[in-house]
């Protein structure tokens, strides 16, 4: 039973793993960049674990002339559940350290990796939806345009450049993530060597 156990080191790690889902809760996790010449200071869609932030008026505003739906928190399951979810990932995280369990390590890392998939795909089904059904009587309409921003990097949508970007909350999960594989691969690797 020993060789499953954890190393000190590894146990650090995780309560480390588990402080960064924590403070994760607390800043933005993603963001979105609008750079236009008619706004040279840009405006910021910025995601929390539970709530819509940054210039979110005024992007609602310009999305009405092209007729995508405004953004209100409410209108997203997502801020319900994603704070229990990155708490329970905390505690498991902490739970993992008096389970004393490599493979249970690896079990979690699993896990998580799954999640990011399905928030992934998630994700691109919102920008997907909000890009591409637009209200026909919109006041611009450019035919075969569609305004879907980026899950990721730059995308020009007409004059704005839109950056999609993880903003400090989602630095801070993968940098969880990156722990997580840290403690799997010094745990299995070390123990094959012993």
């Amino acid at each position: 039973m020993k060789e499953n156990n954890l190393t000190i080191l590894s146990k650090v790690l995780l309560v480390l793993v588990g402080l960064l889902f924590i403070g994760s809760l607390f800043v933005p996790m993603w963001r979105i960049e609008l750079n236009a010449p008619q706004y040279p200071e840009g405006l910021m869609l910025q995601l929390h674990a539970n709530k819509i932030g940054g210039d979110v008026d005024i992007i609602n505003g310009l999305n009405h002339y092209i007729g995508m739906a405004t953004l209100h928190t409410e209108n997203f399951f997502e801020f319900k559940i994603l704070p229990y979810i990155f708490g329970a990932f905390a505690l498991i995280s902490l739970i993992l350290v008096f389970i004393n369990n490599r493979k249970a390590v690896f079990g979690f890392l699993v896990v998580f990796v799954l999640f990011v998939i399905l928030a992934g795909i998630d994700f691109y089904r919102w920008n997907y939806e909000y890009g591409h059904n637009l209200d026909p009587n919109a006041a611009i309409k450019v035919p075969g345009m569609a305004y879907q921003p980026p899950l990721i990097g730059y995308k020009q949508l007409l004059n704005f450049g839109a950056y999609s970007i993880p903003d400090t909350g989602g630095w801070m999960l993968v940098g969880a993530g990156i722990l997580l594989f840290a403690i799997v691969l010094k745990e299995f690797k070390f123990k094959k060597s012993i």
